[in-house]
């Protein structure tokens, strides 16, 4: 059962964005992130180390330790051992690489120069333990337009000790302030941010519903890793092991992936994540998941499917048919299938118009997803949960996991849940919807109930129940008869609307262009008339 999650500390927080936008003038809002992250990585690092040191340090004057025997030369050795910072997930820092140096220098007029001159000496550091975080740390300080004073008053700022893992042990303190940062830097990026970021209340009802308690969690668009982080904060509401879960992921645009390597990092987790467009160069072909969770770009056009080989293991028939130049979406569902393992569930963010396209493309895949039992359950998601798109949303559950032989999930190879929260969610802004605790508590157990066996906490028979307006559990021969039409309104009884996926804005503009070519061939055809008239 998925538990609520604790308040954020908002008052920190709001003091956080305004220190970001001392930023103003001098770096677009856009780049925030380019400067504030790194160094948020950083100081987390730097920390761990000094942690770790200072613990050696304890145990060498400790008389009831081991370590406490060992003559000077010994100590110094300990001291200065990779292997007894390595064992605890941290590394040997060189001292003008670390926190306390930059702080410490925090007012000098070169200070710029000091900061790149750290990320160099932590990239090769981290390089010689972890060559896939090498790069994660370009110099950007020194070209930037930024004052010596504006990066100094960022440095004292994150140097609250509010802002502390060593002040405070057991908050993931600097997690959570880069996790804020991302969201707030993607609100000021508007919708040139949704390469990294897919907001917080979607990733928990991503990954509440499909429990990925063990095993191997891919994501073929995974931009700052949020997906894989949520997964983690799972487990701990679990009381599950990280150790049990590897992570797997592929991005196309390679500043969004070194936010993605700190942002695991951050959280101590182990990856393999690679830089590459997973559409026409998959970097996990042998890759099989247990678990997908993935928001991949809506609607993209022209991607170029006529540069994939013919016999592509991951179509489910011929490209001509399989395929479409002006679409995307069921290219990303096909890849996403591909990657599952025999017992797989992945959960995946889409545009509404993949539920209904008509394109020959699309809807094929469509059909044959449902003919073969591939989709689980379909989930239609409220307006205005996305500040960097305007594209209507829902969620497909895809799953290899539908005969019931694991003894956990009841047998549904013929059935479809559909689910309506187009009405769910509150308005936390002007612009912005987000589901909440309890929200996304019944969307979870609706599922859950509908697909388990067993109700695991209450040990007693999951049960189900159609609900008007909200849910209802169709048949494959029902949806074939509705032309494989996927809009849960048309099964749970709510007015059924078909949208296309294409945002307001652009059917405005095609709109105007139709209008105007309209209005052109109008006076074209006037100006015909009237010199067919002087011909007379």
């Amino acid at each position: 059962m998925p538990k609520k999650q604790p308040k954020a500390d908002i008052n920190f927080e709001k003091e956080l964005w305004k220190a970001a936008n001392e930023l103003r003038g001098a770096v677009a809002e856009n780049q925030y992130k380019d400067y504030v992250l790194p160094l948020i990585f950083l100081k987390h690092i730097s920390e761990r180390y000094e942690l770790r040191r200072d613990t050696l340090k304890n145990l060498l004057q400790d008389k009831a330790s081991d370590y406490y025997t060992l003559d000077e030369e010994e100590q110094k050795y300990v001291l200065e051992d990779p292997d007894e910072y390595l064992s605890k997930n941290t590394y040997i820092i060189p001292e003008k690489a670390t926190w306390q140096f930059l702080q410490d220098n925090a007012e000098q007029d070169n200070i710029k120069v000091l900061v790149d001159d750290a990320f160099d000496l932590l990239d090769q550091t981290l390089a010689t333990y972890r060559p896939d975080l090498k790069g994660i740390l370009p110099r950007i300080f020194v070209k930037s337009q930024l004052t010596a004073k504006q990066v100094a008053g960022l440095i004292n700022l994150l140097a609250n000790p509010k802002l502390s893992e060593k002040e405070n042990p057991d908050s993931d303190i600097l997690g959570r302030v880069y996790e804020y940062y991302i969201g707030k830097f993607a609100i000021a990026e508007g919708s040139g941010a949704g390469q990294f970021f897919t907001p917080g209340s979607i990733v928990r009802l991503l990954v509440e519903m499909i429990e990925p308690y063990e095993g191997k969690i891919f994501d073929a668009a995974c931009g700052s890793g949020g997906m894989f982080v949520q997964s983690l904060k799972f487990l701990q509401a679990h009381n599950g092991d990280k150790k049990n879960i590897s992570i797997y992921g592929q991005e196309r645009y390679d500043g969004t992936l070194r936010l993605c390597k700190m942002n695991l990092a951050l959280r101590d987790l182990s990856f393999d994540v690679r830089l590459g467009d997973s559409l026409l160069q998959d970097k996990f072909p042998d890759l099989k998941a247990d678990f997908i969770i993935v928001n991949p770009p809506f609607n993209v056009s022209q991607w170029h499917p006529e540069d994939l080989p013919e016999n592509d293991p991951r179509l489910f028939g011929p490209k001509d048919e399989f395929t479409t130049d002006g679409n995307a979406n069921y290219m990303w569902m096909q890849t996403f299938w591909s990657h599952l393992s025999d017992t797989g569930t992945a959960s995946v963010v889409m545009a509404n118009g993949a539920m209904t396209s008509n394109n020959k493309g699309e809807k094929n895949v469509r059909q044959y997803m449902v003919d073969n039992s591939m989709v689980d359950c379909i989930v239609r998601l409220p307006d205005k949960l996305f500040l960097t798109t305007g594209i209507p949303a829902c969620i497909f559950i895809l799953s290899k996991n539908r005969d019931g032989k694991d003894g956990k999930h009841r047998e549904r190879t013929n059935e479809i849940l559909f689910i309506d929260t187009s009405k769910m969610g509150t308005m936390e802004s002007r612009k912005l919807r987000v589901f909440t605790d309890d929200d996304i508590i019944k969307v979870t157990e609706t599922y859950h109930n509908w697909r388990n066996v067993i109700a695991s906490e209450t040990k007693q028979s999951a049960q189900y129940k159609n609900e008007a307006g909200y849910c209802y559990s169709a048949t494959l021969e029902e949806v074939q008869k509705q032309d494989y039409k996927l809009t849960p309104g048309i099964y749970v009884g709510t007015e059924a609307v078909e949208d296309d996926g294409i945002p307001f804005e652009e059917k405005i503009t095609s709109l105007k262009a139709q209008l105007q070519a309209q209005f052109i061939k109008g006076n074209e055809l006037q100006q015909q008339i009237l010199d067919n008239f002087k011909k007379l």
